[in-house]
C-alpha cells in the first residue's frame, strides 16, 4: 500500500467516531397531559391574540416571594366564552377579572381556563386581569434549569435574576404561554428593597420611591417580544452608557446595568460590544430592536438572550480566541431567536444554530477565515448525534443535549461548503434575517429561502442534519490505476435523495468535489502530489472504508 493511501487510512481512522450509530432511546418518549396543555394549541388559546401585557409586581428577596397582577390585553380571533392562560399552580390565583368583575375559572395544574361572563366578539380588543401572589420556583442549574435566582453579591446586597426559557414564563407571571403568541409591546413595573436597582427588558420610563422602602421601576418594551425573554434583574446596578453608530451613521443606545464594584473592568471589557455590532449589521442588517436600545445586565447565572436586557454572567472574561462567547452568542439571539422566532420548541433549532454560527462569523470577520475555521473545530467533537435535531410538535419538547448548538452550526458551515459561493451564501442568510425580521418563522420557511436564494435543493442535506440522528457517513473505497487513483463512494444516509457534494484534495492543494449519492460512484482522479484527504474542515461527516467487493453488494 502506498504512502498516500496509508495516511487516508489513518485519516479517516482519526474521524470515525463520527460514523457511530446513535443511541436510540429503549422506547418511545411519553408526554403527560400537562406536556400537550402548555404546548399545543388548543381551541382555547387559537381563539385569541395577545396584543399587550402590563406586569406589576412587587418583588421581596427576604421572603423570596412575589404579588401583584398583570393585565392581559387580545384580540378575538374567534368567538368564545372559555380561554386558557398559563401560570404554575405554586403561585396562587386571588382573582381574574374583566372590566371589573370578577370571573370562574378552574386550574388544571399550570393551564388556567377562564370563563367569560360575555361572549367575546370577533375582531374584539378586549382585557383581563389576574391578581396573584407566591413564592416562584428557584433556579436549580441556571439557565438551563431556570427559574429565580436568589443571591448575594460579594458585598452582600440581594443580586436576583430570573431565567426560564423551556420552563416557561408561566413559571413567575400569569401569561399565554406558548411560542405562537407575542404581544405587540409590553410594560413591567417593579416595586424593589430601596436602594437596589430593577432592570427589566426596553427602556426605563420612570423611577419613584413609594411606601416607605420601596422604589418603583417601570420599564417598556416597544416591540413584540418572546414571553421568555421577559426579565426581571435586581441588584446593586451602575449604568454604564455608550452608543454605537451604524454604517449609514445611526446612533444606537448601549445600555450596560454592572454590579457597582465592577464597573471599571465592565467598561473595558464591553469594548468589543461595537465591533460585533458592526459584524452582525454587515452581514444580517440593523440591530433589530433600535427603539429600545441594547443593553446587557450582569446576573448571578451565566446569560440568556433575554431582549433589550442581555443576561451576562461571565465573570468579565474571554476565551482562547480573544472574545467573550457569552456576550457574543446571547447578542447574536438579537437576530435569530427574539427578532426571528420559531413558534414550536422542536424547531428551537433555528435559534440556536444560528447563533452559534454567528460566533465564527464574528471570528472570521474579526481575526480572517482559518482562525474560524479553527473555532468551528472546537465545537465538533461537542456533537452527539443521540437525536434528532427536530423534535415533535405540540408537547412543549425540551431539547436533550446540545446538537441544536454544535451540529446546528456544521450543518450551516456544511452549506456554505456546498454552495462553494460565499457571495450568495451569506446574501441568503442576510435574506434569512430580513425577510423574517419581527416575525415567526419555520423550518420549511428558512429552508425555502435559503433553496431560493442560492438556487441549490438543499433539502435531503437539511432533511438528514434535522430529522434523524446519525450523520451521513461516506462509504468509499480507493484503488491505484496507473496515473490515476478510482475512488468509488457513496452515501450511507437516511435522507431520501441525499447528495451533498464532498469536498477532497491532495495534502493542502486546491479543493475538488465529488458528487456523492446514496448510489455507488465511481470517479477517476488524476494522482497528485501528498495525501487524499476529504473536507473534514469544511463540512460534517463520517465515513469508513469499505471492504467487500462493490458487485457483490449490488448483485
Amino acid at each position: 500500500m502506498r504512502k498516500w493511501l496509508v495516511a487516508v487510512v489513518a485519516f479517516f481512522y482519526s474521524i470515525a467516531l463520527l460514523a457511530q450509530q446513535p443511541l436510540q432511546p429503549s422506547e418511545p418518549e411519553r408526554f403527560t397531559r400537562q406536556d400537550s396543555l402548555r404546548g399545543s394549541l388548543r381551541p382555547e388559546r387559537t381563539c385569541y391574540n395577545v396584543t399587550f401585557y402590563d406586569l406589576n409586581l412587587s418583588v421581596d428577596p427576604v421572603t423570596k416571594s412575589i404579588a401583584g397582577s398583570n393585565t392581559i390585553r387580545y384580540r378575538v380571533r374567534a368567538p368564545f366564552k372559555r380561554m386558557q392562560i398559563d401560570l404554575f399552580e405554586n403561585l396562587t390565583i386571588e382573582s381574574i377579572k374583566q372590566g371589573g368583575e370578577s370571573l370562574k375559572y378552574v386550574r388544571e395544574g399550570n393551564a388556567i381556563f377562564v370563563t367569560m361572563k360575555a361572549a367575546q366578539e370577533k375582531d374584539a380588543v378586549e382585557e383581563i386581569k389576574v391578581t396573584y401572589h407566591g413564592k416562584p420556583r428557584e433556579a436549580v442549574n441556571p439557565p438551563w434549569d431556570g427559574g429565580f435566582s436568589w443571591k448575594k453579591d460579594s458585598l452582600g446586597n440581594d443580586w436576583v435574576g430570573v431565567s426560564c426559557e423551556g420552563l416557561g414564563a408561566s413559571s413567575w407571571w400569569p401569561c399565554k404561554d406558548h411560542l405562537s403568541d407575542e404581544p405587540d409591546s409590553m410594560r413591567t413595573t417593579f416595586r424593589v428593597p430601596r436602594g437596589l436597582k430593577a432592570v427589566s427588558n426596553g427602556r426605563l420610563l420612570q423611577k419613584q420611591d413609594v411606601g416607605e422602602n420601596q422604589t418603583e421601576f417601570v420599564w417598556a418594551v416597544s416591540y413584540s417580544i418572546n414571553t421568555y425573554n421577559v426579565t426581571f434583574n435586581l441588584g446593586d446596578y451602575v449604568l454604564i452608557t455608550d452608543e454605537y453608530r451604524s454604517r449609514d451613521y445611526r446612533y444606537l443606545d448601549l445600555n450596560y446595568h454592572v454590579l457597582r464594584y465592577n464597573e471599571a473592568k465592565a467598561r473595558v471589557h464591553f469594548e468589543q460590544v461595537i465591533g460585533m455590532l458592526d459584524t452582525y449589521e454587515w452581514f444580517f442588517g440593523h440591530f433589530p430592536f433600535w427603539r429600545d436600545g441594547y443593553s446587557v445586565v450582569e446576573t448571578p447565572y451565566l446569560g440568556m438572550e433575554h431582549q433589550s436586557a442581555i443576561a451576562y454572567g461571565n465573570n468579565y472574561k474571554n476565551n482562547a480566541f480573544g472574545f467573550d462567547f457569552i456576550l457574543i452568542h446571547e447578542s447574536a439571539h438579537e437576530y435569530f431567536g427574539n427578532s426571528l422566532s420559531c413558534i414550536d420548541p422542536a424547531e428551537m433549532w433555528i435559534h440556536e444554530a444560528f447563533a452559534t454560527y454567528m460566533e465564527s462569523i464574528y471570528v472570521e470577520n474579526t481575526d480572517g477565515y482559518p482562525k474560524a475555521v479553527k473555532y468551528l473545530m472546537t465545537q465538533k467533537p461537542l456533537i452527539k448525534n443521540k437525536y434528532p435535531m427536530m423534535g415533535p410538535r405540540g408537547v412543549n419538547y425540551q431539547h436533550k443535549d446540545t446538537d441544536i448548538y454544535f451540529k446546528g452550526t456544521w450543518l450551516l458551515h456544511s452549506l456554505r461548503c456546498v454552495v462553494d459561493d460565499d457571495n450568495i451564501w451569506f446574501m441568503a442568510l442576510r435574506k434569512v434575517a430580513l425577510e423574517r425580521n419581527h416575525k415567526f418563522v419555520t423550518t420549511k420557511q428558512i429552508i425555502d429561502i435559503l433553496c431560493r436564494e442560492t438556487e441549490k435543493d438543499l433539502r435531503p442535506i437539511f432533511d438528514q442534519f434535522l430529522n434523524y440522528a446519525a450523520p451521513p457517513v461516506v462509504e468509499y473505497r480507493v484503488t491505484e490505476k496507473g496515473d490515476f487513483i478510482e475512488v468509488q463512494h457513496r452515501w450511507i444516509a437516511d435522507a431520501k435523495g441525499f447528495n451533498m457534494p464532498l469536498k477532497y484534495r491532495f495534502a493542502y492543494g486546491p479543493w475538488h468535489t465529488l458528487y456523492t449519492t446514496r448510489e455507488w460512484q465511481t470517479t477517476l482522479i488524476r494522482r497528485s502530489q501528498g495525501w487524499l484527504n476529504f473536507a473534514y474542515e469544511l463540512q460534517y461527516f463520517g465515513a469508513r472504508i469499505y471492504q467487500e467487493p462493490i458487485q457483490k453488494q449490488q448483485e
